[in-house]
């Protein structure tokens, strides 16, 4: 099948924008490549210091420099259920790595936040941030050039993101993402949502709330709704960056652990020093960005990758914008429903043939590119149309996934999908530009105009909704929650109470320069609006009462106020001391300094814009590999 014309052309256009910073990152790439296997040029003492606490063995293997040493890197921790199982993945990775006559050693930990603990409270203003402190935790664990390749173990929201951030500045290396999979499903994503709407309705108490909570967030394993932590499992997949289907394998099986000793396995012989050299920074090229964003649009994946997505790209010097989400969106299907776009969760998606149905689907559509380089080698990403499994010797294979008849509660062909488009529009108007997840969203609710009720945080609206006061119509514009502001927390406390108004027949919206994230359901929300408002963006001069229009048919997101009367308006100033200190806040002040708008990744780590460089049809700023930047006008 040939290539979709549109994927096509939006491919080239980012690669023609991206000329002078990818150039200029492939050629630090083969510098550092043509220096050879690190170690060997480590002097004396610090080829000691390197291997002093290792295994005897290890210790041979290490000082003769004659095997690969594999770099560990990993988000583990116990409290979140995503990240427990990671807790047994090293000691099966170097025992992986000493059967295929190589080493591994654990280089270093990074951190991991759960929005879904942080949710309406004050750590939630440190998760975005968290993002890029992963990064540097991550450049900092390979740092020591000890590694000839490496794993990144990690699974949730800002996790991935922040180990491929920074692994992409090891360019030269071979990388391996390792997943945990998710929990077993628990009871359905309807029935929580039903119980959330009864709390938020006052109909039940909080014990009723935490018992359904439990039930659904009940075990080891990523929560299974297709939320940012499965998303970015199905980007690494799209990507090529896992081993094929390795995404949602639940933990705790003999085939999660037969993966994760492949992993280490392959991770050998994509090394330097194999037949197979890979390095991560020719995986992801440009075409493998192009794929990433069809596939978060093809299964009604999380906002969050239009901030995730543009850093994720520039830090391999490629640079994309919305426009290219936009027009992409217009041609790619929906071929996946899985909540909050549907009913069924990620075990069931993975069980009816999960990623390896629609990789083939989209390949087949000519909506993919198959010629990518990935971490499975020979046959592009039609490897990753197949699903893995033990056959009847209990060694790993793959075989084809069936797609001659589907079930259609959760996949659809690419010939008669769910939805003729992504499901993820870009809105503008004077309001700013913004984006708008429609999948969950019902075509009856998709245009909204309404009259404005302006708040300056979450709790300002729940307790509005506490005291009757939003039994109407109206479009909720929550601002100064974006990056520079607060850290841009996601306001999924919103969520329960809008739906309630929604659910009783009003017509209600919500436009904010913060985030929702993976989880945005069935209220129209017009999210990630920038510029932000301490950004000098224009939410700040909306008033109460102004007429807002949020109309996702048509691209519109504008305030009905006469023109003159509109520049004539001082915005408003917020009172943004709370969410400058307590709670670990003060350490980031050099982070909402210095961050970029939300279409620029909100990326707090710039340098200046080489000659030639250009950014979208809308002149987004461009800038070059990362440094840490002084600061940025607003």
């Amino acid at each position: 099948m040939s290539l979709h014309p549109v994927l096509q052309a939006v491919t080239d256009r980012i690669r023609s924008r991206s000329a002078p910073l990818r150039t200029a990152y492939l050629a630090r790439l083969e510098k550092a490549r043509a220096k050879g296997p690190i170690r060997q040029a480590l002097g004396c003492t610090n080829l000691a210091h390197g291997y002093a606490a290792a295994p005897a063995g290890d210790k041979i293997m290490l000082r003769e420099l004659r095997r690969p040493n594999l770099a560990i890197v990993s988000s583990y921790n116990d409290m979140l259920s995503a990240h427990q199982p990671f807790e047994r993945f090293p000691a099966l990775l170097k025992q992986a790595a000493r059967g295929a006559g190589a080493t591994a050693q654990f280089a270093g930990g990074v951190p991991a936040m759960c929005d879904g603990v942080t949710q309406g409270e004050p750590g939630m203003e440190l998760s975005l941030f968290s993002r890029d402190v992963i990064a540097m935790s991550t450049a900092v664990a390979l740092s020591h050039n000890m590694f000839d390749a490496a794993l990144c173990l990690g699974i949730c929201d800002k996790i991935v993101p922040g180990l491929l951030i920074g692994a992409l500045q090891f360019s030269h290396l071979p990388t391996i993402f390792v997943p945990g999979g998710p929990m077993p499903s628990g009871i359905s994503n309807d029935e929580k949502a039903r119980v959330r709407q009864r709390f938020a309705k006052g109909e039940v108490g909080r014990a009723a709330l935490l018992e359904s909570e439990e039930k659904s967030y009940h075990s080891a394993g990523t929560c299974t709704f297709f939320g940012t932590a499965n998303s970015n499992q199905m980007l690494m997949e799209v990507m090529g960056l896992h081993l094929p289907g390795a995404a949602f394998v639940n933990p705790g099986t003999p085939l999660r652990d037969a993966l994760t000793a492949a992993a280490a396995r392959r991770a050998v012989e994509i090394g330097a020093e194999g037949n197979e050299y890979t390095p991560i920074g020719h995986v992801v090229d440009e075409r493998a960005i192009a794929n990433a964003i069809v596939g978060l649009l093809a299964t009604g994946g999380s906002t969050n990758h239009t901030i995730h997505l543009v850093a994720i790209a520039r830090a391999a010097g490629i640079v994309i914008n919305w426009d290219d989400f936009r027009d992409l969106s217009d041609v790619v299907p929906l071929l996946a429903r899985v909540y909050p776009n549907g009913k069924a969760d990620v075990n069931h998606f993975h069980a009816a043939g999960g990623m390896g149905y629609v990789i083939g689907e989209l390949l087949d559509a000519g909506l993919l590119h198959g010629d990518t380089l990935t971490v499975a080698g020979a046959g592009g990403l039609a490897r990753y149309s197949q699903q893995p499994h033990l056959d009847e010797a209990g060694r790993l294979a793959w075989r084809d996934v069936s797609r001659s008849d589907p079930d259609t509660s959760v996949l659809s062909p690419a010939s008669a999908p769910f939805s003729s488009d992504g499901g993820l529009k870009l809105l503008g108007g004077n309001l700013g530009r913004a984006v708008i997840k429609t999948s969950a969203v019902k075509p009856e609710h998709r245009v909204v105009q309404a009259p404005a009720r302006v708040f300056d945080t979450q709790e300002a609206v729940m307790a509005a909704f506490d005291r009757g006061e939003l039994h109407c119509d109206f479009v909720a514009v929550v601002r100064f929650q974006g990056p520079r502001a607060n850290g841009m927390p996601e306001l999924h406390k919103l969520t329960p109470l809008l739906g309630v108004l929604q659910d009783q027949g009003f017509r209600v919206a919500l436009v904010t320069d913060g985030r929702m994230s993976g989880a945005s359901g069935k209220v129209p929300a017009a999210i990630h609006v920038t510029p932000e408002c301490l950004a000098g963006g224009p939410l700040a001069r909306v008033r109460d009462g102004d007429m807002l229009v949020l109309d996702s048919e048509r691209g519109v997101l504008e305030a009905r106020v006469d023109a003159a009367e509109w520049l004539a308006r001082e915005p408003a100033v917020a009172d943004l001391e709370e969410s400058r200190h307590g709670m670990g806040r003060d350490l980031f002040a050099a982070f909402r300094a210095n961050a970029l708008g939300a279409e620029e990744g909100a990326i707090t780590f710039q340098a200046a814009e080489p000659a030639g460089a250009t950014g979208g049809s809308h002149d987004a700023p461009v800038h070059g590999h990362f440094v840490f930047a002084e600061g940025v006008e607003a």
